[in-house]
C-alpha cells in the first residue's frame, strides 16, 4: 500500500511538471508571436499628439523612406521631392524638421501611430483600408499603377509589334503568372482584385518590406523577377536609366497620391491641407515636381554619382581625409563633415565675406599659425581645420556633457572663443546653466547682436552676429542625423 501511494505520488508530481512546461511553453509562444509580428500590427489607439504639442517641442516629425526620388543625400546634401516639400511646409508652420526614416515601408501606418512621427511623408496611395487607420491630406498627385516588366534581350533589334508579342500588353496575360511586390502596399491590394475581377488567379509573390521601389524595378531589369507594378510617376523616370524595362501597361484607373497623419491629429491635418493646397497653386511646387520627376539626365546623373550615398556610403572626395584626421579625435567623421559642409559645401576655393578660404574657411592669421602653406589644397585645410577644432575641444574641458562640448567648440569654431565665453558668462549672470549649450548659452549668443546684451559689463569682447552660430550648430546637427542614415562610421 506504502508502494502504491509512493507511485501515485511521483506520478502526480510528473503530471505537476508537465503541466507547468505546457503553461510556460504557451506564454513564451506568444510571447515570440507578439514580438515578431509588430511590424506588421497598426495600434488601434494612436497617441495622442496634434499640432499644439508639435508647435510645442518646435519640431515636425516626417516618417518617410529612402527613395531616389523622395528623400536621400546626394554630394553632401538631403534632397528629394518630399523632402523639399517637407522643408517648406515645416518652415510655413514655424517648427524645425526632423525626418524619421522607416526601413521597412510596411511599417509606416505602426510608427506613425505609436509615435514615431507626425506625418507620414512619402507616395502613399488613398485606399478605403487605409483610411480606417490614418487621415490623408489632400491628394498633391494623381497617377496610376503600371506594371513592369522586362523587354526582350535584342529588343533593339527587332520591330515594336514583335516586342509586344513578347510582353505582358493586358492584365489577362498576368493569368496564372507571378507579380511580385511588396505585401503592404496599393501594388498588393490591387494585384488581389484583379485576381477576383478576372475570375482566375495572379500569383503574388511578396518581396521584403525592407527592399525600395528603385531595388524592386532593378530586379526587373536585371532579369530576377518577371513583373512588378509601380506607380507611373516612379516607373516613368526609372525608365530613363533602365532602358531595357516596358512600362506601357496600365494596372488601375487613376489614383490619388497623399500624404497621413493619425485618425486623432485634426489640427496637423487642417493646416497640413491649407499648405499643402496653397503650395500646389504655385510655380514652385512645378518646379520642385519636376526636378525630380521630370528630370531625367539629373535622375540618371545621381544613380551613376559616385557621391550618391545610399549606393556607396560616400558623402565627398574628402571622406577618406576628414577620417585621417578625426581618428585621434574621437569624434564621428560623419559630424566633422557636416561642419565641413556648412562652412563650404565642400567647395576647395570657397571664400567668405571675412577673408576665410578653403573647405573649413580659415581666417588667413589661424592657417598661417597652423603652417598652411596652401589654403586651397584640401589636405592642408582640412589638417588644420581639425586641429584648430580639436583645440577649441579642450579649451571647453569644464563642459561634463560630450555632446555639449562638441557644440561649444563648434560655436568657438565659428564666432571666436571669446565670443561663446561672453555667452557663457551673460548666461550665468541671468541664472541659467553656463555648462550647457542647448537652451542655455545659445540664447545669449543669439542676443549678443542686441546692444542690452553686447554693452553689458561682464561682455569682453562685444557685439557679435548671433545668429549665425546659433543656427550653426542646429544647420550641422541636422545634417549630421542626414549622414548617419546613409554614410557607414
Amino acid at each position: 500500500m506504502l508502494k502504491t501511494s509512493l507511485y501515485f505520488n511521483r506520478f502526480l508530481k510528473i503530471l505537476y511538471f508537465f503541466l507547468v512546461l505546457i503553461i510556460i511553453s504557451g506564454c513564451s509562444k506568444s510571447k515570440s508571436i507578439s514580438l515578431t509580428s509588430e511590424s506588421n500590427i497598426t495600434s488601434s489607439e494612436p497617441i495622442n499628439y496634434d499640432l499644439k504639442e508639435i508647435k510645442k517641442a518646435g519640431v515636425l516629425r516626417a516618417i518617410t523612406t529612402f527613395s531616389p526620388t523622395g528623400y536621400f543625400l546626394y554630394k553632401g546634401q538631403p534632397m528629394g521631392f518630399e523632402y523639399e516639400m517637407l522643408q517648406r511646409l515645416s518652415e510655413n508652420i514655424g517648427v524645425d524638421l526632423e525626418i524619421v526614416l522607416a526601413k521597412n515601408v510596411d511599417s509606416v501606418i505602426t510608427m506613425l501611430n505609436r509615435g514615431d512621427g507626425d506625418i507620414i511623408a512619402m507616395g502613399f496611395t488613398i485606399t478605403g483600408k487605409r483610411k480606417e487607420e490614418i487621415n490623408f491630406t489632400e491628394p498633391y498627385l494623381i497617377t496610376h499603377q503600371t506594371l513592369v516588366q522586362k523587354k526582350p534581350n535584342n529588343w533593339r533589334k527587332i520591330s515594336g509589334d514583335n516586342i509586344k508579342k513578347k510582353l505582358a500588353t493586358d492584365i489577362v496575360d498576368l493569368i496564372r503568372d507571378t507579380v511580385s511586390v511588396r505585401k503592404n502596399t496599393s501594388y498588393y491590394d490591387r494585384l488581389s482584385k484583379l485576381s477576383n475581377e478576372l475570375g482566375d488567379t495572379i500569383y503574388i509573390k511578396v518581396l521584403p518590406g525592407e527592399i525600395t521601389d528603385e531595388e524592386i524595378i532593378k530586379m526587373v531589369a536585371d532579369g530576377k523577377i518577371k513583373y512588378t507594378v509601380i506607380d507611373n510617376n516612379i516607373a516613368e523616370i526609372h525608365k530613363s536609366y533602365y532602358p531595357d524595362i516596358d512600362i506601357n501597361t496600365q494596372v488601375s484607373l487613376s489614383q490619388r497620391i497623399a500624404w497621413a497623419v493619425r485618425k486623432n491629429s485634426p489640427q496637423l491635418l487642417a493646416v497640413m491641407n491649407e499648405k499643402l493646397n496653397s503650395l500646389k497653386k504655385t510655380a514652385t511646387y512645378n518646379i520642385i515636381y519636376n526636378k525630380y520627376f521630370k528630370n531625367r539626365k539629373q535622375f540618371s546623373k545621381r544613380l551613376d554619382s559616385e557621391y550618391y550615398t545610399e549606393s556607396t556610403g560616400k558623402i565627398s572626395k574628402y571622406d577618406d581625409l576628414v577620417k585621417k584626421y578625426t581618428k585621434d579625435m574621437g569624434w564621428d567623421w560623419r559630424l566633422v563633415k557636416a561642419l565641413i559642409y556648412q562652412e563650404s559645401k565642400f567647395n576647395v576655393h570657397g571664400k567668405s565675406w571675412a577673408g576665410a578660404s578653403g573647405l573649413m574657411q580659415l581666417m588667413p592669421a589661424t592657417a598661417k599659425g597652423l603652417g598652411v602653406t596652401d589654403v586651397h589644397d584640401p589636405e592642408q585645410n582640412i589638417k588644420a581645420g581639425i586641429t584648430y577644432l580639436k583645440r577649441m575641444y579642450e579649451n571647453w574641458n569644464e563642459i561634463p556633457d560630450s555632446i555639449q562640448r562638441i557644440k561649444f567648440s563648434m560655436a568657438s569654431f565659428n564666432a571666436g572663443y571669446g565670443h561663446v565665453q561672453d555667452a557663457q558668462k551673460l548666461t550665468k549672470k541671468y541664472n541659467g546653466n553656463e555648462l550647457v549649450w542647448d537652451n542655455g548659452v545659445d540664447y545669449y549668443i543669439l542676443n549678443l547682436s542686441k546692444s542690452k546684451y553686447y554693452n553689458d559689463p561682464v561682455v569682453k569682447y562685444g557685439y557679435v552676429r548671433g545668429s549665425e552660430p546659433y543656427n550653426y550648430i542646429i544647420e550641422i546637427f541636422n545634417l549630421y542625423q542626414h549622414y548617419k542614415e546613409f554614410a557607414e562610421n
